[in-house]
């Protein structure tokens, strides 16, 4: 398998069509970028637009994401759409079907962190709050696969792609924080599980997938810090506590691993193998053969874990990348 970060991957996925539920910003928008320079022709939804940007305050938009494809020679869409109405997806499948008349690859990729309240319990928690998270990270990666599967399942080998937080065993032995986050984020991974299973049939796959500490544009500006300092930064902060960004932040990888991993991932011919599993970016890019845009290859979820036991102080990144 090539990397398809490389020019050697660049047809590696011609003439498959993909939606990138969530292609704004971070992960999302890098796995639409990965898939559009692997020759896919996708399809990048989302809310923010240039005349209407979403409640996130962010000033990312799906026409940026879609202008970094085609400027790299590759074929994309923006398609504004809210993915908690269900008539608005229903209305890009068909718009899907009626210019390509097939989808090969689903991405949901939706998260709603933007949403979370860490350190209150489920009595004191705002309820409309955490419905909200609830819906935007789940519910809309069950309205997008209501309506697309019937399409992707026309032709075998189709892929769908459920982007989470934290592996399945490692969210088996760990709280998330708050009760509407924890809920959220296991549920999409058994939606990948249940998906999995119900695709059989028709020679498709679906895969959960997470990212390490995912160092997207949200992340790099709540800490203060671009994607030059960030790691300098954090090292600057070895063994101190309650500073940003933490010590732990030098295990961060860019969105662009995960979006190499996932795209390696549906031009492999054997993908069916990851089908129900749950995998993070870090085993991909090994299975893969695949690096970080620096060349390295965190495995943030072994480090986190090890910091149970070691002072994070202590703990050399270098010997998890």
């Amino acid at each position: 398998m090539t990397d398809p970060g490389s020019d050697r991957g660049l047809s590696a996925l011609d003439g498959r069509v993909a939606l990138v539920a969530g292609a704004t910003r971070g992960a999302g928008r890098a796995i639409a970028v990965e898939l559009g320079r692997a020759g896919a022709i996708v399809y990048c939804s989302g809310r923010s637009t240039r005349k209407a940007p979403s409640d996130y305050g962010r000033t990312e938009t799906v026409e940026e994401t879609v202008g970094l494809i085609t400027g790299g020679g590759g074929t994309a869409h923006a398609a504004v759409t809210d993915h908690l109405d269900v008539g608005a997806v229903r209305s890009l499948i068909e718009r899907i079907d009626r210019e390509q008349g097939r989808l090969d690859i689903l991405v949901n990729d939706i998260g709603g962190e933007a949403y979370v309240e860490f350190g209150r319990p489920l009595w004191e928690y705002d309820l409309d709050a955490g419905i909200r998270l609830l819906d935007t990270g789940f519910r809309t990666h069950l309205n997008t696969s209501h309506s697309a599967l019937p399409l992707l399942i026309r032709q075998p080998g189709g892929l769908v792609i459920e982007v989470t937080d934290g592996t399945r065993a490692y969210n088996d032995t760990h709280y998330r924080g708050t009760v509407f986050l924890d809920v959220t984020k296991t549920a999409v991974d058994r939606f990948a599980y249940a998906q999995g299973h119900e695709l059989i049939p028709h020679g498709g796959t679906a895969v959960s997938v997470t990212p390490g500490w995912l160092r997207s544009e949200m992340m790099l500006d709540a800490f203060g810090v671009t994607e030059s300092t960030w790691r300098s930064a954090a090292e600057a902060n070895r063994g101190l506590s309650d500073v940003v960004p933490p010590y732990e932040f030098v295990i961060s990888e860019s969105p662009t691993m995960l979006a190499r991993g996932i795209t390696a991932l549906a031009a492999d011919p054997e993908r069916s193998r990851w089908n129900t599993r749950s995998v993070s970016s870090f085993e991909l890019a090994g299975h893969y053969g695949l690096t970080d845009v620096d060349g390295s290859r965190p495995d943030a979820w072994s480090f986190i874990t090890a910091m149970e036991s070691v002072p994070a102080g202590i703990l050399e990144a270098d010997d998890y990348r």
